[in-house]
């Protein structure tokens, strides 16, 4: 819970900080915020924010919302689709995205600036080595039009960020197998590796991946040095 609320503090400084114009910011359910989304609207830049049971009378609308479009009870002619499907690391991954525009009685309160749209991804994976099937459907809240292959990719994209991330914090940190049980022992942890994750990508002298660039760091005190002083 002390890290969601540390997220939910952050984002809006980091929001502040950044030249946003023309960006569109996607942000997982934590940053799923009222005022996060109306700071990103006066930034003049546009949000895809996840959609959990944090907000839930907005998931519930949300939800329910595309109920009624596949019951047929809607604008169905208003709904768009998109599917993408994928095959690598042992796995075949199809999304099928829908998209419809905010419906005017929530658009109409003015709660959530500049909301525009409402997306719903439905994930579909096979893992080819075990046969193991898994399904997942994730909601979010856009400021963009309903254009269903342009939020397709902001979701896409968001994932592909976030994923890259844990494999990596995964795979050279060992993140997972961390037994530090102190939360701020954990967040202060979980900090510094994605500080060190940061400082690893940005040095091009050493044409390596992060987790040799770590072990690297940890022989060399001179390429520890140069990292530490020549990061931006």
């Amino acid at each position: 819970m002390g890290a969601k609320s540390n997220e939910i503090t952050a984002i809006p400084q980091l929001v502040e900080l950044l030249d946003l114009k023309g960006c569109v910011v996607t942000i997982d359910a934590a940053g799923c915020q009222k005022g996060i989304a109306a700071q990103i609207v006066a930034k003049e830049a546009d949000y895809v924010l996840a959609l959990k049971e944090n907000q839930p009378a907005l998931h519930e609308q949300v939800t329910g919302h595309f109920v009624q479009l596949f019951d047929g009870r809607g604008p169905v002619d208003k709904m768009r689709h998109h599917q993408e499907v994928e095959t690598g690391h042992g796995r075949t991954e199809t999304r099928d995205t829908y998209v419809a525009p905010a419906p005017q009685a929530l658009v109409a309160t003015e709660v959530w600036a500049g909301l525009a749209s409402l997306v719903m991804v439905m994930r579909h994976c096979v893992d080819h080595a075990t046969g193991q099937v898994s399904d997942e459907v994730r909601y979010f809240i856009s400021s963009l039009p309903a254009k269903v292959k342009q939020l397709a990719r902001a979701v896409r994209q968001h994932w592909g960020i976030e994923n890259g991330l844990h494999w990596v914090l995964d795979v050279a940190f060992h993140e997972d197998r961390m037994r530090q049980r102190d939360r701020h022992g954990i967040e202060n942890l979980a900090l510094l590796n994605r500080l060190a994750v940061s400082l690893l990508r940005q040095d091009k002298t050493v044409k390596a991946g992060v987790k040799c660039k770590r072990k690297a760091a940890g022989w060399d005190d001179k390429y520890l040095l140069h990292l530490l002083l020549h990061s931006q």
